[in-house]
């Protein structure tokens, strides 16, 4: 057999922390752009809205624990609010790198926040806090809104 060929499995092999770290980061930029919006910010309404408050008592308080887990992550990744299937509830969780939440922790994707260096240096600086704190202005919550009610279909 020669490397490369269909049923090459140390090449397949191989591969997979490159698919793994590229496609990751294909799917969460994807849900990333999608996030935002220059007319985003305000705050999500309907069944969102009372999953958050359910889930995390205030709007203020998910916001507060999405930041503060965010700008924990050492080094690169994503702070996610996800979706948890089994227990109907939402959830914050990180990835580090490009990892996908869905793979990564089973929780579907409905906002991601990504705080490798590249999204906020230009404007931030090194200063984290200052871009996460701002981002909150340009969530598109119509888009968070619509992952949340496809997921529990």
């Amino acid at each position: 057999m020669q490397v490369g060929d269909a049923g090459d499995v140390t090449t397949q092999i191989a591969l997979q922390p490159a698919l793994k770290f590229n496609g990751g980061g294909h799917i969460n930029h994807s849900i990333f752009w999608t996030n935002l919006s220059p007319n985003g910010g305000g705050e999500p309404e309907g069944d969102l809205s009372e999953a958050i408050k359910r889930d995390f008592v205030s709007l203020d308080k998910f916001k507060d624990k999405l930041t503060s887990v965010s700008v924990g992550i050492q080094g690169s990744g994503w702070g996610w609010l996800g979706f948890n299937r089994e227990q109907g509830h939402l959830q914050i969780a990180t990835c580090s790198n490009q990892n996908p939440l869905q793979r990564t922790t089973g929780l579907i994707p409905l906002l991601g926040i990504d705080v490798w260096e590249h999204a906020y240096y230009l404007q931030y600086k090194n200063v984290r806090p200052d871009y996460l704190k701002a981002i909150w202005n340009v969530i598109n919550w119509e888009n968070v809104t619509e992952r949340y009610r496809a997921c529990k279909k």
